[in-house]
């Protein structure tokens, strides 16, 4: 799906897709979304014995792709048989759609605009509230309901079971990202290899007034207490584009290697995160490979 706003990496900005479903809004960050097309609910292919959240398949472009029943989703459980439009989506490597009832519009919007809810906890499919004038549109976590899905999208508990253990506990590392379940999920993978200190924090504004309090107090030995930054790139109050080139910007900090970690890395979008100075991106599902990749940058 093109867009009219071209947004230069790290500016603090985004644009979203906002769409309805029944009664309510809700939006998508549109570096997502491919495209949005009209879906015949007759042309939909139904799937034997599969999860009640799978709508079935669709054909677009000569590429079959799964339809996610978003309806059924976020109205827990209760199915809606019509389809009228349908957002194509890209993240973790995997193409997939999601039924929707119309489609409102494309907003810019400042990250900073983007609040995170009171219900925190691992099961909430809502991650961030829009404020957009008067109105609040729901933030949906698209990752996390194609991973509840099919957990070999994501980052598993079965990819953690390969990483291979050795000490680094010599090596202290801070990490953004506002997904309660990735943070643990990222854990658990770090402390399996070996990780002992870890700094967490669930968006990007967090861990930069973090690191600028290190470096006020140790000015250029802030590796002395952070040898690494890890964060994911969208995130409320400031996303991973714009933490990772205010890191960059900053004489005490620029030295501190920097990994992207993201459902969004792909190849049309991995300029976003060079041009931001980033060291190192990869996509969410390949934890084993951000153990590889982390012994990489901290022996340079």
């Amino acid at each position: 799906m093109e867009s009219n706003i071209l947004l230069e990496s790290g500016t603090g900005e985004l644009e979203i897709l906002e769409f309805v479903i029944g009664d309510r809004h809700f939006a998508i960050n549109i570096i997502k979304v491919k495209e949005v097309v009209e879906v015949d609910g007759g042309k939909i292919t139904k799937l034997p014995e599969t999860n009640p959240a799978i709508a079935g398949l669709i054909l677009c472009r000569n590429e079959i792709i799964t339809l996610v029943d978003l309806k059924y989703v976020v109205n827990k459980g209760a199915k809606v048989e019509s389809c009228s439009k349908v957002i194509i989506c890209e993240f973790n490597k995997v193409r997939v759609a999601f039924n929707i009832d119309a489609i409102i519009g494309v907003h810019r919007v400042k990250w900073e605009e983007i609040l995170k809810p009171d219900d925190v906890s691992e099961n909430s499919l809502v991650i961030a509230h829009v404020l957009l004038g008067q109105k609040i549109l729901l933030m949906l976590d698209f990752e996390k309901i194609v991973t509840d899905i099919s957990p070999s999208t994501g980052i598993s508990q079965e990819r953690i079971g390969n990483i291979e253990y050795k000490d680094r506990s010599n090596i202290k590392i801070a990490m953004a990202d506002d997904s309660t379940l990735i943070r643990k999920l990222i854990k658990d993978t770090l402390t399996k290899a070996g990780f002992t200190k870890l700094e967490l924090f669930d968006d990007g504004k967090q861990l930069l007034d973090y690191l600028e309090a290190i470096s006020k107090e140790k000015g250029d030995r802030v590796t002395d207490e952070v040898q690494l930054v890890i964060t994911d790139i969208e995130m409320p109050q400031m996303d991973g584009h714009a933490l990772t080139r205010k890191i960059k910007e900053n004489p005490l900090l620029r030295k501190l290697p920097v990994i992207i970690f993201s459902s969004l890395i792909t190849s049309e979008l991995k300029h976003k995160g060079e041009s931001v100075g980033a060291n190192a991106q990869i996509s969410k599902p390949e934890v084993g490979e951000l153990v590889r990749i982390i012994d990489e940058l901290v022996s340079k």
